[in-house]
């Protein structure tokens, strides 16, 4: 499998200079021979090929800008776009419902501020280079960047607004680890539980990974953006509006890859096999909800964290499942509600339960449960129907909380609200290395997942013994 490592070049690094030129030179041959394509598409109706490109633009000065090998990859670039265009084209006359709107020709970049993408394949990197540890790409004047990385296939210039985004690609061998398919896990995404993680493994606690930091961070950018956009009085950007942006997609790129990588390590240690991930198509498409609630949901990068799932399990040797998941937080897991797909129903159908309030939901016999860990469940059942065969004896409905640490700050207010939540039995290691909780982490647990244990009304406490017993 094919990873990146990724290098931040700012304006203040020696090596923008550089770089940026190159960039505006690989921007001039994309527009040229985007030039070319878009004419004959538009006026004869026939798609130019890679070869029928290079042989038009190859004698000219934006084709001798670059090396040789830069200028044929970015022309490879632009026949890739032009073949998704052709192919999302054709599949747009066959069935124009699955796209919101006709497909769009590839566009010019601009002709001031435009930056295109450099690619740098093996055999325009230095070999001596790659040796002592250092990307060094042809044509940019000896400049070198840093890496790890021993097995690198590529190295690409990605611009962005006011920096530059280096990625050494490189080659990673997936293992198989110790870990049995027949056990599955599933996992329902949300907000303010960015993930809840159940499965039928006897004696599994499920967990709940915190969503309220992303949300944290999402709400002060649209805040601070919503201020800065009123000063400029216009609609547009600016340089500090830019710079604020990146930060918040870094922030929450990092908190993404931290839980999922939390996630897999769980289901390693717990040797399970599969992972069933709850996804609808085209969910958050005209989502309805309050403004402020689909403000959250929409702009999280849901899809982002499914994929760095999808690819860390694989690395790993776990089978990664998408299931479709309409009806699963309806339905109720403890008493075995058949769960049909939407669309599928002529009526609504009747649940044996329903949700009473954020993050409970009732069963028959007043049982109660965590909501998101209900919806989980349904989920593995949903892609599994045979997952629970022996039933439902001891399966765990009280969360834990899975741990993600990112070495930010904490946040405000966070201790004043383990407090009011009364999660007094948290297990956390403190930033010393010492153990701050004063009983021991659960055994079988891998390093920095800890569980935390709320304090419930009694009359629900009274009833925990009998929901870890309940069959159906």
């Amino acid at each position: 499998m094919q990873l990146v490592e990724r290098h931040v070049i700012r304006k203040t690094d020696s090596r923008y200079q550089a770089i940026d030129a190159a960039a505006f030179a690989s921007k001039n041959l994309y527009n040229l021979a985007n030039y070319h394509m878009r004419q004959s598409f538009i006026h004869t109706g026939t798609y130019l090929g890679y070869a029928a490109v290079y042989h038009l633009v190859k004698g000219s000065d934006a084709y001798t800008a670059l090396p040789r090998k830069v200028s044929n990859d970015v022309l490879r670039l632009l026949d890739k776009n032009w073949k998704a265009f052709c192919n999302a084209l054709a599949a747009w006359y066959e069935d124009p419902s699955q796209f919101l709107g006709r497909p769009c020709l590839p566009k010019y970049k601009d002709k001031q501020k435009g930056r295109n993408i450099l690619i740098y394949d093996i055999q325009a990197l230095s070999k001596k280079g790659l040796k002592r540890g250092v990307i060094q790409p042809s044509g940019l004047g000896g400049i070198v960047i840093r890496t790890k990385q021993t097995t690198v296939k590529q190295a690409r210039i990605v611009p962005r607004v006011g920096y530059y985004v280096v990625e050494v690609v490189y080659e990673r061998k997936e293992t198989q680890a110790a870990v049995e398919p027949a056990l599955v896990a599933a996992i329902d995404i949300g907000v303010n539980n960015l993930a809840a993680l159940t499965s039928n493994k006897v004696g599994f606690l499920p967990r709940l990974v915190n969503g309220r930091p992303l949300k944290s961070t999402n709400q002060y950018y649209n805040k601070r953006k919503a201020a800065l956009q009123q000063k400029l009085g216009t609609t547009g950007t600016t340089k500090r509006m830019e710079r604020m942006t990146a930060k918040r997609t870094r922030r929450i790129d990092l908190y993404l890859h931290t839980a999922s990588k939390r996630i897999v390590a769980l289901l390693v240690a717990e040797g399970i096999g599969t992972l069933v991930i709850g996804k609808n198509p085209c969910w958050k498409q005209e989502a309805e909800m309050r403004k402020k609630d689909k403000q959250h949901f929409v702009q999280l990068p849901h899809a982002r964290f499914v994929d760095m799932l999808c690819y860390k399990a694989r690395l790993v040797g776990i089978q990664v499942v998408l299931q479709e998941e309409s009806y699963t937080s309806k339905a109720s897991f403890l008493d075995g509600d058949a769960i049909p797909t939407y669309g599928e129903v002529e009526q609504e159908p009747r649940f044996s339960g329903r949700r009473v309030k954020r993050g409970l939901y009732r069963a028959s016999g007043k049982r109660f449960l965590n909501a998101d860990v209900n919806g989980s469940y349904n989920i593995l059942r949903k892609a599994s129907p045979d997952a629970f065969g022996k039933g439902v004896e001891a399966v765990a409905v009280q969360p834990g909380r899975l741990t993600v640490r990112t070495g930010g700050q904490t946040p405000r207010g966070s201790s004043r609200e383990r407090m009011r939540r009364g999660a007094h039995a948290h297990d956390r290691v403190a930033g010393n290395g010492q153990q701050a909780a004063s009983h021991e982490p659960r055994s079988g647990d891998p390093g920095r997942l800890g569980r935390r244990s709320r304090t419930a009304p009694s009359s629900l406490v009274a009833r925990v013994p009998a929901l870890l017993n309940t069959s159906t």
